[in-house]
């Protein structure tokens, strides 16, 4: 039996169905306490580095990536890449904090029509503006906002730029019924949704693929705003981040096996996983030596761009290829016969 000390060091991916109440420094901290609990780290120094690919509010729920050892060297892609999520808007109150857990500061008796809130979407589909929701970890004079708007003080944080890349909405929390052109243009009900255009909404689900950057709360406020109403979100779900689906996701107790001896195999993805859309360039060992050690690469015939730079299926390193030279953009530190 393989002395647990023996163990290499892990690499890659742990996609955690985060649930409700738990944070996202929470969630990394319980994936260190199981890989010491199941002896994948029996110390300290053991301990791969380990970091998540995009926060997660203790309300929200879904995909965490979370990047163990070399991984983490991607993690910055992985806050940069475009997310996906499913959320509620529940009309008629507006919070200090845009969620459920803040304190109502508007309220409003008006409710929108369906048709209404289909035909308002495209408005908020594109390169928008928006500001930041004054409960953000965004810093103000240094320091972060949401401990300046919990000690009572007004909070004013800049107008971004943020692009929604598309903007779907399903009736109350069904997400899966999309609201069809039809509705926009008759009076009577969708043969396939099943409402009348005219009835009045209490609350919407929304499905948005966003940029980096785009605050869901915010996009949720303006939206009620926009309709002549107010509103705040009472279900958040990130279903996709980046190349991460929540198909690839585990949950909690999942994860908590692996703490308890289960296979870390079952859980973990490799460090490629989040390499997804980067084209593989096929390294000699002789060129896999000479990236290793920074060097560049002349007469590369591929197309200009950025590769991942596999050896015999360990990936080496991300490389930039212009006019056929490739430089070394991140180096990857994982076990390979070239070395």
């Amino acid at each position: 039996m393989t002395d647990q000390h023996e163990r290499p060091a892990p690499n890659g991916w742990i996609i955690l169905d985060k649930p409700r109440g738990l944070g996202s420094t929470q969630a990394v901290a319980a994936v260190k306490r199981n890989l010491r609990e199941g002896g994948h780290a029996p110390s300290k120094k053991d301990m791969p580095k380990i970091g998540h690919g995009g926060t997660l509010d203790p309300l929200a729920e879904g995909v965490l990536p979370i990047a163990l050892g070399e991984a983490t060297k991607l993690a910055g892609r992985m806050l940069d890449a475009s997310k996906t999520y499913e959320f509620t808007v529940q009309f008629g109150e507006e919070t200090s904090t845009l969620d459920a857990e803040g304190a109502v500061t508007k309220t409003s008796a008006r409710r929108p029509p369906m048709a209404a809130v289909a035909a308002i979407l495209e408005h908020f589909t594109g390169a928008i503006e928006q500001v930041p929701p004054a409960y953000s970890a965004l810093k103000v004079d240094g320091k972060r906002a949401y401990d300046l708007a919990r000690a009572g003080e007004d909070v004013e944080l800049k107008t971004r730029r943020v692009t929604v890349y598309s903007l779907t909405c399903g009736i109350g929390g069904d997400a899966g019924a999309l609201y069809s052109t039809f509705a926009t243009t008759a009076t009577r009900p969708d043969p396939e949704i099943g409402y009348e255009p005219l009835e009045l909404a209490d609350a919407i689900t929304l499905t948005a693929h966003v940029s980096k950057g785009t605050y869901i709360r915010s996009l949720a406020r303006d939206i009620a705003r926009a309709l002549g109403t107010v509103g705040h979100v009472t279900f958040l779900r990130r279903i996709k981040a980046g190349p991460f689906t929540e198909k690839q996701a585990i949950s909690l107790d999942k994860l908590n096996e692996i703490g308890k001896g289960a296979p870390l195999e079952k859980v973990i993805l490799p460090l490629e996983a989040g390499l997804d859309g980067i084209p593989a360039l096929t390294l000699s060992s002789d060129q896999a030596v000479a990236v290793r050690q920074g060097r560049l690469l002349t007469g590369q015939p591929q197309a200009d761009g950025l590769y991942c730079g596999f050896h015999r299926d360990v990936p080496v390193a991300l490389l930039e290829l212009e006019s056929g030279t490739a430089r070394v953009v991140r180096g990857f530190n994982l076990s390979d016969v070239a070395e």
